[in-house]
């Protein structure tokens, strides 16, 4: 096991990473859990690790209830925080209740959501089992549900305790699943660690055979990467957003689709490709830069080609987007692989062709 540290002082939390971490969570989760835990998850990973998850936290004699809320990122509504709520009333949950999201990170952000607002904040921690999850959205404390009119628009930053990553869980995840969340280990290497970039370049075969080496090698990185930049900008008024790379595009191809038509890593390698193609036009990216960007996506079988959205659509969903700022738009671009920066100049003539429309 490697454990990692998130510093925000009081508030700082580990990061748990490491093989058979399931079997152990009693003994990790001993100092920040009290006598009684309430686990939200889906059917799908419940059917897997949830079991597993139960005899941990029994052992040390923490009870469990569980709360079950449909699979998918279509159900990352208001409707399913409000069975939350609803369920978490219904079983007296008390602000000493400990909320642990099972899942990846459509349940991490319905339950630190939940966590957030219930009783006015309740203790969580994060037990994500998609590859997704365990590189990036477990970390940091971001907690949203989706809006028809825009992703994430809607939710709190609100810290977890813990973070428990057991790679072990990822044997279950489907493929496509799997590759999803290597996009997003790719943008971190991207915006802030050439070596971590390169690392993939020559070892991307090995991650994709589910080598459990590689695996932890990203798990690690992507989260010290993360770990970082959170401590440094809890609440992303400056360098987390670098983090955000690919996303303006990318939450625009998931609202533009329809949440869950495409996977969120999925759209996310998309929009990277396109951030890139605009870092060349707009930010001095060499051309060769943007090329290794998109076949590095390409090998790591992610789209790399956004679907078909009209003109308008492109424009209206990313105008909704977080990092609008004073009414402009603002991109994170890169200056180089392993550095990006933030730039609310570009001229829309610049984005549409980078979107080729």
């Amino acid at each position: 096991m490697r454990t990692l540290t998130v510093s925000l002082g009081e508030r700082s939390y580990p990061i748990h990473v490491g093989d058979g971490l399931l079997r152990r969570v009693g003994e990790l989760l001993s100092p920040v859990v009290s006598r009684r835990a309430i686990i939200v998850t889906n059917p799908v990973v419940a059917q897997h690790h949830l079991s597993l998850l139960q005899t941990a936290l029994s052992a040390i004699a923490i009870d469990t209830e569980v709360v079950v809320v449909p699979d998918g990122e279509a159900h990352k509504d208001w409707a399913t925080l409000y069975a939350i709520h609803t369920r978490l009333l219904e079983l007296g949950a008390e602000r000493s209740t400990a909320l642990i999201a099972l899942g990846g990170g459509v349940i991490g952000d319905l339950a630190g959501f939940a966590a957030a607002t219930y009783q006015r904040g309740v203790p969580l921690v994060q037990v994500p089992t998609t590859l997704l999850a365990q590189v990036d959205s477990s970390v940091g404390g971001k907690t949203a549900v989706n809006h028809p009119l825009g992703k994430n628009m809607i939710g709190a930053f609100y810290q977890p305790r813990a973070v428990i990553s057991d790679t072990a869980t990822l044997s279950t995840l489907p493929d496509r699943e799997y590759r999803a969340g290597i996009g997003e280990v790719i943008k971190c290497g991207a915006v802030r660690d050439l070596g971590l970039f390169e690392w993939l370049e020559a070892n991307m075969d090995r991650l994709l055979a589910r080598d459990p080496e590689a695996i932890t090698h990203a798990v690690i990185e992507s989260c010290r990467i993360k770990a970082e930049i959170v401590a440094a900008d809890e609440r992303e008024t400056g360098v987390r957003a670098l983090l955000n790379f690919g996303h303006t595009f990318g939450h625009a191809i998931e609202a533009g689709a329809g949440y869950g038509t495409w996977l969120h890593g999925e759209a996310v390698a998309a929009g990277m490709v396109l951030a890139g193609r605009l870092s060349a036009l707009a930010a001095g990216l060499p051309i060769d830069a943007a090329e290794r960007l998109r076949a590095l996506i390409e090998r790591a079988r992610l789209p790399t080609a956004a679907p078909p959205l009209e003109p308008s659509a492109w424009l209206e969903l990313m105008s909704r987007d977080k990092k609008v700022d004073a009414g402009a738009m603002r991109f994170v671009v890169l200056e180089t692989l392993g550095r990006a920066t933030i730039r609310g100049d570009i001229a829309m003539e610049q984005v549409a062709a980078a979107l080729g429309i």
